[in-house]
């Protein structure tokens, strides 16, 4: 397993651990949420069957016939002329008292002022046994209508109860919904969710940021370490040389080969360049990319002993085009691209190609060797991904960085199947006087 397999494995268990916590906790306040509007709702049933009861309390006048009597005896009372008014208004007295008894005013006081009027405030409407609207509370006038009935009967069941007394009793039946209280706390699993996973998201996003960074001080701290690292050897090499060059003055072919010999420790000068300037700010110089792009595919081309007959190195390249570049680190970019099509062909071809396009200069690199999967197309340009056994992952993530950040292009994988090869493309915008000066 790579260092790319390992680490997204890692990150894989992370975020599921982070994602099942999410769904536990968002399960567990909807559950519970779910349990407090049961209890709502229960006390609520109870506030208006208690309701319904004090409605059809004060439709009837209580003991009517008791009361009728004795209002008759005071009558009575008041008009006979043989009893004395001191003793009429001790009777008088008595009988109201009784009266008052019969009729409860206190009970009245409580059914009609503490439960009809204050207790009861959940949205209610009251039909009597033909379907007529007869109250309704809670509710505006520009709600009524018939399917607010048949709405509130799908969320409560409703109550039945009678109001008056003898002939004239009739069964009336109250529809009532759901309370504000009951209908904000059905809202507040998801309010909770989505706060939930915007911390998340937030929390995702800022370890990411975290992640990126610390990436990117450790592999700048590994570049120029590289680059530290390799300077004493250059410099020692860069002596030898000069050795050689004297020992060898009457000797061509030896000269040939000094020569090449010197090529490439210049080479690895510059490679030392490259590693020493990742992280700091690059400096950009208009140029034609053309002649970069040739000089880059000349030296690959000696120096790849793939060429050795199996495959083709073809190149097609815009010389005219000017873009902001810095020479080296594109040179670089690109020679990490070539290096790949080759390990990747066994036979066949690789091309450079580059072509200016509505002010974009296209750059591919195609090669008809083993291709990508399409599910790894964005996956080959992060740190540490590699196919090869002996790869540290890092040539690609590096190219995507030297282009997208330092020369604000794009790179990206234009085409590649599994068998049938990839074509990588460079995208770097052109210079506007190129268009004007350069046809």
């Amino acid at each position: 397993m790579n260092l790319q397999s390992a680490t997204s494995t890692t990150s894989f268990r992370v975020k599921a651990f982070v994602i099942s916590l999410l769904l536990l906790l968002a399960i567990a306040s909807f559950v519970y949420t779910q349990y407090l509007i049961g209890q709502i709702r229960d006390n609520e049933r109870a506030s208006t069957e208690l309701w319904a009861k004090a409605s059809a309390y004060i439709s009837v006048e209580q003991y009517q016939q008791s009361r009728m009597q004795l209002q008759r005896m005071q009558q009575e009372l008041d008009a006979h002329p043989l009893i004395g008014q001191e003793l009429k208004n001790r009777w008088n007295s008595v009988l109201s008292r009784v009266e008052s008894e019969l009729s409860n005013a206190g009970l009245d006081f409580v059914a009609n002022e503490v439960i009809i009027n204050n207790l009861f405030e959940i949205p209610s409407v009251v039909v009597d046994q033909d379907g007529r609207i007869v109250h309704h509370r809670n509710i505006r006038d520009s709600e009524l209508d018939e399917g607010l009935i048949d709405r509130y009967a799908g969320v409560n069941e409703p109550i039945i109860f009678l109001v008056g007394e003898g002939e004239s009793q009739e069964m009336q039946m109250l529809y009532y919904g759901n309370s504000a209280l009951v209908s904000t706390l059905r809202f507040f699993p998801y309010i909770q969710f989505g706060l939930l996973a915007l911390f998340l998201g937030l929390g995702y996003a800022s370890l990411n940021s975290i992640k990126r960074n610390e990436q990117s001080k450790l592999w700048v701290g590994m570049a120029r370490e590289s680059a530290h690292q390799l300077g004493t050897p250059i410099s020692s090499l860069m002596g030898w040389i000069e050795l050689l060059k004297e020992s060898a003055s009457d000797n061509e072919y030896m000269l040939s080969v000094i020569h090449e010999l010197e090529n490439d420790v210049d080479r690895l000068q510059t490679i030392a360049e490259r590693f020493n300037k990742i992280g700091s700010e690059p400096e950009l110089k208009v140029m034609r990319a053309g002649p970069v792009i040739s000089h880059v595919c000349s030296y690959m081309s000696r120096r790849l002993p793939q060429l050795g007959g199996k495959i083709d190195f073809k190149k097609d390249i815009e010389m005219q085009a000017k873009v902001d570049l810095n020479e080296q680190l594109f040179s670089w970019a690109l020679e990490n691209l070539i290096k790949n099509a080759f390990d990747a062909t066994d036979e066949g071809y690789v091309s450079v190609t580059s072509v200016a396009n509505s002010g974009i200069l296209h750059i591919d690199v195609e090669d008809t060797g083993k291709g990508i999967e399409r599910k790894l197309h964005k996956e080959v340009f992060s740190p540490g991904f590699s196919t090869k056994k002996r790869g540290w992952g890092l040539g690609l993530s590096l190219a995507r960085r030297i282009i997208e950040d330092y020369h604000e292009g794009k790179i990206y994988i234009a085409t590649s199947n599994p068998g049938s090869g990839t074509r990588f493309r460079i995208e770097l915008p052109v210079k506007t006087e190129y268009s004007i000066l350069e046809l």
